[in-house]
């Protein structure tokens, strides 16, 4: 099944600044853009951060595997050496981690490596991965 590419806009409620974190410190590809918002190539998706003013608003999570996951979160499925590789540049550019990465469901249906942070707008990322992507819609 081949994959469409998804499109997503996020606020970021400091342009520059998450500019350089997208950039340098997530090594994506920039594309297009104004004084107001950024495209990137997000892993073959379009991911678009738009200025919005700073709100106050409050953590909520879920606990996943007795672990505290922010909601809402977007990320992407990586390769299994590919999300390796992506948490070691993670760990050399001292990204805090909301939860560091490590194995979820290990040895039942559904195991993946798994890591969760935020940009400097406190947008959570998760980025995951399945030795065998069969396993990823599996019940």
């Amino acid at each position: 099944m081949a994959l469409a590419p998804f499109h997503l806009a996020i606020p970021v409620h400091n342009l520059e600044l998450c500019r350089n974190f997208y950039t340098n410190v997530l090594q994506l590809e920039e594309g297009r853009s104004s004084d107001h918002w950024v495209d990137y190539n997000f892993f073959g998706h379009q991911l678009v951060i738009h200025f919005k003013a700073k709100q106050t608003e409050e953590d909520v999570t879920n606990e996943v595997d007795g672990k505290a996951v922010p909601v809402p979160h977007f990320g992407v499925v990586l390769e299994w050496e590919a999300f390796k590789e992506f948490a070691e540049l993670l760990k050399s550019k001292d990204i805090t981690f909301i939860i560091e990465p490590y194995i979820r469901f290990e040895g039942l249906v559904g195991e993946q490596a798994t890591m969760f942070f935020k940009d400097p707008s406190g947008n959570a990322l998760e980025f995951k991965a399945f030795k065998d992507m069969s396993q990823l819609f599996a019940k």
